[in-house]
């Protein structure tokens, strides 16, 4: 089988506080200021539980390929005036094609998988720190990994300016069916993550954020269902994310802008740039359009598509041991994204939420030098819907 291995894979391309200060308080309290948790704060008076349902499916020209449902629980508690405890369950089923080797339908096959995966968090708040510790399980047939975490944050004396520290670390063993096209058995990975980020508000409207990430793995990288993949068995990664958020005071609407900037070993260079409209149609009623634009280039081993005169894949002459990789994901290519999410407040207790994306890349969006070739467009959306309860 020509399968995709491991966590689930998408195209490429990203939860309060006691008084962090009037400015800070009233900036954080704008819609998804921040990718995690603002740890320096006081424990959430309340708690939330939520049930989100996502579809998910992409296309190439003429292809059907991966249909993806996924419900998921999330629930957050206070325990105590000074701790909190969260956590999430995810049940994914996958069917369908997987993806051409370049262009070629004609070593697409079809496959039919479960993933399950939760994950906890236990958060100790005080008057200007907090500190969290998580673990997190997901398991398939064929790939089980698990992770740990720990979080700091502290904010300063005037609550205007946060700092968060992280680091994370996953353990994964790999086990494809029959040993894939490359026979393995029993391989592992892991990776160790660390992050630092400052959270500095400017004004009553305007708050900023910048986040770095530096991640190590070493291990199994290659995908065993993959006739042509032999990657590094070391892969660093480093990403700076800013963002900027502004609050208009006339309408109630926010704007959020972001930039990040990727790099790993394999010398791949990717910038992602987003904006979001945050725009309060009545006091109940939330809309927020998307945009993001994302472009990368090649990894150094990657082999261009090459087809015969009849459209089947021609495999290069690889010599044995050699780094090479024929999967899309690892291309250069550009991409756009645009989305809209709607938000309705029922009660002071119960939320409802509905959220469309549409997807599409392609080779010749690459910024700053030529995609590769003989890539088709890649087509995908996402459709979710949520409830969620206080209590």
């Amino acid at each position: 089988m020509n399968r995709s291995v491991g966590r689930r894979r998408t195209p490429a391309g990203i939860r309060p506080e006691s008084r962090l200060g009037a400015v800070v308080g009233a900036a954080l309290s704008l819609p998804g200021v921040y990718a995690g948790p603002v740890l320096a704060a006081g424990a959430p008076e309340k708690g939330v539980i939520a049930f989100k349902y996502l579809h998910y499916q992409d296309s190439q020209p003429g292809l059907k390929r991966i249909k993806v449902d996924s419900p998921s629980l999330y629930l957050l508690a206070p325990v105590g005036p000074d701790w909190s405890i969260e956590g999430s369950a995810v049940v994914d089923t996958l069917s369908g094609a997987t993806p051409r080797w370049q262009s070629t339908v004609s070593t697409a096959s079809t496959m039919n998988e479960n993933r399950r995966a939760a994950d906890v968090k236990v958060t100790r708040y005080f008057e200007r720190a907090a500190y969290a510790i998580g673990a997190s399980h997901s398991s398939e047939h064929d790939y089980v990994s698990n992770a740990a975490s720990l979080e700091g944050s502290w904010s300063s004396d005037d609550n205007n300016t946060t700092l968060n520290l992280g680091v994370g670390g996953s353990s994964d063993r790999i086990n494809p069916v029959n040993g894939g096209q490359q026979n393995i058995s029993n391989e592992t990975r892991k990776t160790v993550e660390l992050i630092v980020g400052l959270t500095q508000a400017i004004s009553a409207s305007d708050l900023a954020q910048v986040n770095l990430t530096y991640t190590h793995g070493d291990g199994y990288f290659s995908d065993p269902y993959k006739t042509l993949d032999f990657r590094p068995r070391q892969r660093t990664q480093g990403a700076l994310l800013a963002r900027w958020n502004h609050h208009f005071d006339d309408d109630r609407s926010t704007v959020r802008l972001s930039y990040r900037f990727f790099r790993d070993s394999y010398r791949i260079n990717a910038h992602t740039v987003q904006a979001e409209w945050v725009k309060p149609v009545t006091s109940n009623f939330v809309l927020t359009p998307l945009v993001r634009f994302y472009s990368q280039s090649a990894a150094y081993f990657y082999v261009d598509s090459l087809t015969d005169a009849a459209g089947f894949p021609i495999f290069p002459d690889v010599a044995p041991g050699q780094l090479n990789s024929g999967d899309p994901r690892l291309s250069a290519f550009g991409a756009i994204t645009l989305g809209l999410k709607a938000e309705y407040r029922i009660t002071p207790l119960w939320t409802v939420d509905g959220k469309f994306e549409g997807y599409e890349q392609r080779s010749s969006w690459r910024v700053g030098g030529q995609g590769s070739t003989g890539l088709d467009p890649f087509r995908a959306t996402f459709v979710q819907f949520g409830a969620s309860r206080r209590f």
